[in-house]
């Protein structure tokens, strides 16, 4: 279906182009939500009539949305969410998350400001951009952490915390338990039948015994 843009939209076109679209996407959102009407001789000449007044309103509607802008860089919200020790969260973070938490930071946004692929299933710090004005966008940092001092943590680092955290970071090392070898058992029949008689190892003590004459002087 052709159609006539009535405002700026991503990827399509601007104002007053005419361009080409699914007849469900056009029907079910463009036409609806006031962003463009469908091609046609009366349509067209609608338009021409009120292009100068939508374009002043647009301009307008621009500045207000580069002011926001400009608030709102460097803006980070935070989230505490359960999560596995890898980092996989027990569900996920969608757009209309993101709103609530950026509208509660004092800026007022809907869902559909929020642009995102998909939506967030990992702790970390995530760059997401919030559209403002079809020509206005800013980009905020989505901080998902399992509680406020790990996303304090993770703001610093820049880096996700998972796993379990060990006091002064520092992880120990395992270690097993030494193997301890059996005492060999001891035949003590046998121990009695070898053992030398007492009165022979005296003898020969005896025999070994210093002889050598006294060289002390009186």
């Amino acid at each position: 279906m052709q159609i006539i843009l009535l405002e700026r939209i991503e990827k399509l076109g601007q104002m007053g182009d005419l361009v080409n679209v699914k007849t469900g996407y056009a029907r079910n959102f463009l036409i609806p939500q006031g962003k463009a009407l469908r091609a046609n001789k009366a349509n067209m000449e609608r338009f021409e009539a009120e292009r100068v007044q939508r374009e002043a309103n647009n301009l307008e509607l621009r500045k207000d949305a580069e002011t926001e802008a400009a608030k709102m860089q460097d803006l980070t919200v935070s989230m505490v969410r359960a999560a596995s020790e890898m980092g996989q969260l027990f569900g996920s973070v969608t757009s209309r998350d993101i709103a609530e938490a950026v509208t509660e930071a004092g800026y007022s946004i809907r869902r559909n400001q929020v642009i995102m692929d998909r939506s967030i299933k990992t702790l970390g710090l995530t760059e997401t951009r919030i559209r403002l004005h079809p020509e206005v966008s800013v980009t905020v940092i989505v901080n998902i952490a399992r509680s406020l001092a790990e996303a304090e943590t993770q703001l610093k680092t820049g880096v996700a915390v998972t796993g379990e955290i060990v006091s002064d970071d520092v992880t120990l090392p395992e270690t097993k338990a030494a193997s301890v070898e059996p005492a060999p058992e001891v035949d003590l029949d046998a121990a009695s039948t070898d053992a030398t008689p007492v009165a022979e190892v005296e003898a020969a003590s005896a025999e070994t015994v210093d002889t050598e004459p006294d060289h002390a002087t009186n």
